[in-house]
This record gives structure tokens, C-alpha cells and sequence, in this order.
């Protein structure tokens, strides 16, 4: 069959912005949303006159940014999760060794829209063909607790749940590593940090016990393993050697990596200078407790090209052979999928093994993208998940778009729900009709399947889309990920900045040491979801420099 008009039409709007207009698109996008919304209390809503329900499963970065920008005014928005908050994560590594609070990082769900309804408990199945999420509910009266189950409708859902810690399924991972996902991780490996000091320091340990207790084990040599291990050498060197200045000495943090590298996402340049920071020598700021060390002593330690065979009560198995004592170990060496996410590809597969015909083929041609996507929800480049029939839609760590995968940041996951909500509230409709004269499945459209039926006008950031993709504003323009860079702290106030400026590696500006943690700082004070949390942390980050981290135990 010759490709069509339309087909071409789509084809182009597939395509990549030139990235001049897609700049010109974000900064009207950034304008528009500074400018005061209108309230137009009849959009949006389905045909009966009722508000669209809208059910948002987690509440991570994908889900805050949808929650900021969704116009509530048409839509009946219901947020579920186990977790009432909004959590930072990047900043979990300071705030494991006591660098900033938890309370700091994180963000009421409810204060991000106070007009969107929160309920707090866990998703457990979906039932695309009800519409409906099954959830599970811990209930507590006095001391009693009773797990409660209840259905929620949804005529869209939006699957953010992000991803859980992957163990690789190597033995012992999880019984005896800490891991670093949640605010009740960090918490942990405060305490633990702590406790192994205070082992440590009682009077009947040999001299190898207490090293064997002051090994810290990191396992993963990702953006959140080196944080990490960079802010726990500056608690040893400033904090610990002030409380315990006699221990130093048999402290150790070793950073196992089954690659040749670190940070994997960075430039080579940039992972050099990471390596360097992390193997230069300690600089203890009590001069007594340093005129005390052996020369040149190191307190971090890279094992580059070793991959973890088994993680033991006391000791770590390598794939070298070698075998690592250790008194924490904190995995941080990648992400797999939560059951939620894994239910609801069973779900939509099942309703597909049924279809005949031409349905079959597209049914086929969903399992592949599905097989290919590796335990994450297979999305169209509009986000709506594969076999969903434009009712579900997913987005962050738990997705995994068809055209091309895109890195697992909270940076691609903000964009996504940004770009959602912003396709939502402008009416398109998700259905994925089909056009049988070219037998395509046809993108969001303008207006198509609304109540009034009729054209809508453009915001400036949608014509230039609609410009850029040759669409006449007819067709949503595809998700398309701007890359603003990656940051990472390396200790000792130094830090790793890498800016994209233009799509290609020439547009690369980086940065490192006092400027590359200058940009760090400033750029994680800015991406707080409130001025609430940019305050606390900038007080957080004077107390630690002024007073010091507290060790107390609580």
C-alpha cells in the first residue's frame, strides 16, 4: 500500500523537532505555565456532564509534575500510594549520613494539589476491562491493624509507580544489604553507620574486627552509589574523626563495580576526574587525629572489573575470587520492576490473546514491543501504553517508549508528566482510533471524542509543535525528551557537572570540582517542588558546615 497523506503526516510528527524550535516550544511552555489559568468549568469533562476520573498510581517525580500542571478543574484526579509524600531522591545519599533531614526532602502530597484526592495504600492488580484498580489499605485503630481491600474506578490511568532495587538475582543481596529507594533506607543507614562506629570503639575488639566493622561496602558505581560513598568519606573525615579520632585509622569505604568504570552516563573526561576524586588521599580536618594516619591514607577504595558472586552475613563474595568483610553493605547496582507494573503487563496481555484477524498481528506486534521493553510498561511515543486502548498511560522508571529508550532520571520522568498533563488539559483525546484506509493507529487528537467536538485554540507552545511536526495542530506532537545534563557529587566539596547545551556531544559543557559543585548545589536548591523544602535544605546544608552532622540515634 503507497503511504498516504496521513501516514506521512504521522510520520513527520514522529520525527524529532529540529532542536531550535523545540527550544522555543520549552521556553513558551515555562511562560505560559507562569501565567494565571483560566478556568473552564465545562472542558474536559466526559459526556454525562461528570469529570473525567483520573487515577495516578505513585507518587514520584512523573506523578508531582503531572499533579502541578492537570487543570483539576476538569478532571477528578485520585492519587494512590503507599507513601504520602514526595521524596527528593537524589538527595537520599546526604541525607544517609545526616548532610540534610529527611523531613527536607520530602513534600505532602497533598500540598503539591490540594485539589486532588490522596489515598493511601498500595495498588495491587488492575482490571482493564472494568476500569478499575484493586488496592490494599493497612487500617490502624489504637494498637490493631487490619489490611482492608477495596476497587477504585479510573477512566484513565496513569501507571508512575517507578522501580524497585534489582538484585540481579544474586544470593544473600537481599537479606543483607541496605538498600538506598526510600526515606526508611536512608534512616537505616544512618543507624547502622553509627552503630558500627560505637562497635568499633569498645575496648575488646581486635585491631581486625574493628576494620572488618568499618568497612562500608557500596555496590554499584552509578550516580547513587558514588553520592554515597563521596558524602560517607565526608562524614568520616569531619564528623568521625571528631567523635571517634582514635578509629579512623581502620575505616574503609570500598566501591565495587562489575564494570571498568564509573558513572556510566558521564563523558570519559568526566570519569576520570570522578576516579580521581574518589582515590585521592583523606584530608581529616582535626590535624591530631591526621598526624596520626599513615601517609597518603586513603580512605575510599575502588574495585573496578569486579562483579558481586554472593553477599555473605559478615563478607562479600567477587567474581575475582575475592572475599570482602564488611560491616554495612548499601546495593545500589540497578532497577527492576515492582509486581504493579508486572500485573498490569499480564493484564493487558491477557486481553489481547483473544483478538483474530488484523487484530492478531497488532496483538503479535504488541508482545514484541512489550518482550522488548524488559518488565517495564511498553508505551507509544504519546505514552500510552501498548493494548491499553489510550485508557492507561504510564510514564517514568516503570515505562519504556517504542521509538527509543530513554535514560531512568527523575529528569525524563518530570518531562513526561509536564508533557501528559499538558495534553490532558488541552483536550486531546487518547483513544488510539484507527484510520482503515492506511491502517495506522492514529495519535492524540484535538478535540476528537470531546463534548463539544468542535476546534480549539492553540497555546504558542502547540502551534510551534504543531509547526515544527507539519501537523496543522490536528495531532499531538510525540513525548520528546530535552537532556539539560546529569550531576554528581564526588566529596569534599567537588563536584561533577555535564550541561547539554545542543542534542550532539559537541553541545557538551562540563564542569567539575568548586564550579561542578557549585551548579550541583544550585541546581538541586532549584528542584525542590517547594520553596518549604528550599529553605529546610539551605538550612540543612549551614547547620552541617557550622555545627557538623548529628550521630545521634533516635
Amino acid at each position: 500500500m503507497a503511504d498516504g497523506p496521513l501516514k506521512k503526516k504521522i510520520e513527520r510528527a514522529l520525527k524529532p523537532r529540529a532542536y531550535p524550535l523545540f527550544l522555543a516550544e520549552k521556553a513558551a511552555q515555562i511562560v505560559e505555565g507562569a501565567l494565571p489559568k483560566s478556568v473552564d468549568e465545562d472542558g474536559g469533562g466526559i459526556s454525562n456532564g461528570e469529570k473525567e476520573k483520573i487515577v495516578v498510581l505513585g507518587v514520584g517525580w512523573g506523578a508531582a509534575a503531572f499533579l502541578k500542571d492537570i487543570d483539576t478543574s476538569k478532571f477528578d484526579v485520585t492519587v494512590i500510594s503507599p507513601r504520602n509524600f514526595f521524596l527528593f531522591t537524589p538527595m537520599l545519599a546526604g541525607s544517609a549520613v545526616g548532610t540534610v533531614d529527611y523531613r527536607s526532602i520530602t513534600e505532602p502530597v497533598r500540598q503539591i494539589n490540594p485539589k486532588a484526592n490522596y489515598l493511601e495504600a498500595t495498588a495491587t492488580s488492575i482490571d482493564p476491562e472494568a476500569g478499575t484498580v484493586s488496592c490494599e489499605s493497612v487500617v490502624c485503630e489504637g494498637t490493631s491493624c487490619a489490611i482492608e481491600d477495596f476497587a477504585v474506578p479510573y477512566d484513565k490511568l496513569l501507571v508512575t509507580v517507578g522501580a524497585q532495587t534489582n538484585t540481579f538475582g544474586i544470593p544473600g543481596v537481599r537479606e543483607h544489604c541496605c538498600f538506598l529507594k526510600q526515606v526508611e533506607d536512608a534512616r537505616r543507614i544512618r543507624t547502622a553507620i553509627v552503630n558500627c562506629f560505637e562497635r568499633a570503639n569498645l575496648p575488646y575488639l581486635s585491631d581486625d574486627e574493628r576494620r572488618a566493622t568499618l568497612t562500608f561496602a557500596v555496590i554499584g558505581a552509578g550516580p547513587t552509589g558514588i553520592e554515597f560513598a563521596s558524602e560517607l568519606r565526608d562524614f568520616v573525615e569531619s564528623d568521625g574523626a571528631k567523635y571517634y579520632p582514635d578509629l579512623i585509622r581502620f575505616v574503609k569505604v570500598k566501591v565495587i563495580e562489575a564494570s571498568p568504570t564509573v558513572l556510566a552516563p558521564f563523558d570519559e573526561s568526566l570519569q576520570e576526574e570522578a576516579i580521581r576524586q574518589l582515590e585521592r588521599p583523606t584530608r581529616v580536618k582535626d590535624e591530631a587525629v591526621a598526624s596520626k594516619l599513615p601517609p597518603d591514607f586513603k580512605l575510599t577504595e575502588l574495585l573496578l572489573n569486579s562483579g558481586v558472586a554472593e553477599v555473605k552475613e559478615s563478607s562479600i563474595a567477587l567474581t575475582t575470587g575475592e572475599d570482602i568483610p564488611y560491616g554495612i553493605a548499601v546495593w545500589a547496582a540497578g532497577n527492576g520492576p515492582l509486581p504493579i507494573t508486572l500485573q498490569v503487563i499480564d493484564a493487558l496481555k491477557e486481553r489481547e490473546e483473544g483478538a483474530e484477524g488484523g487484530a492478531a498481528e497488532t496483538s503479535s506486534e504488541q508482545a514484541d514491543a512489550q518482550d522488548a521493553a524488559r518488565g517495564r510498561l511498553a508505551v507509544d511515543p504519546w505514552l500510552r501504553a501498548l493494548g491499553g486502548e489510550g485508557r492507561i498511560l504510564a510514564l517514568g522508571d516503570c515505562s519504556c517508549v517504542v521509538t527509543g529508550q530513554l535514560p531512568a532520571t527523575a529528569q525524563v520522568a518530570s518531562q513526561q508528566g509536564e508533557y501528559l498533563a499538558k495534553l490532558l488539559s488541552g483536550g486531546y483525546d487518547f483513544f488510539p482510533g484507527r484510520d482503515e484506509a492506511e491502517g495506522i493507529v492514529l495519535p492524540p487528537a484535538r478535540g476528537r471524542g470531546g463534548d463539544d467536538g468542535g476546534e480549539k485554540s492553540m497555546s504558542v507552545s502547540e502551534s510551534i509543535a504543531a509547526f515544527a511536526c507539519q501537523s496543522g495542530g490536528d495531532f499531538a506532537a510525540p513525548f520528546q525528551f530535552l537532556n539539560l545534563g546529569i550531576l554528581a557529587y564526588t566529596g569534599g566539596g567537588s563536584a561533577l557537572a555535564q550541561l547539554q547545551v545542543t542534542p550532539d556531544e559537541r553541545g557538551r559543557v562540563k564542569g567539575s570540582g568548586k564550579v561542578g559543585f557549585g551548579l550541583w548545589r544550585s541546581v538541586y536548591l532549584s528542584k525542590q517542588v517547594s520553596w518549604r523544602n528550599r529553605f529546610l535544605v539551605f538550612v540543612d546544608w549551614t547547620k552541617a558546615q557550622l555545627f557538623g552532622r548529628d550521630i545521634t540515634r533516635v
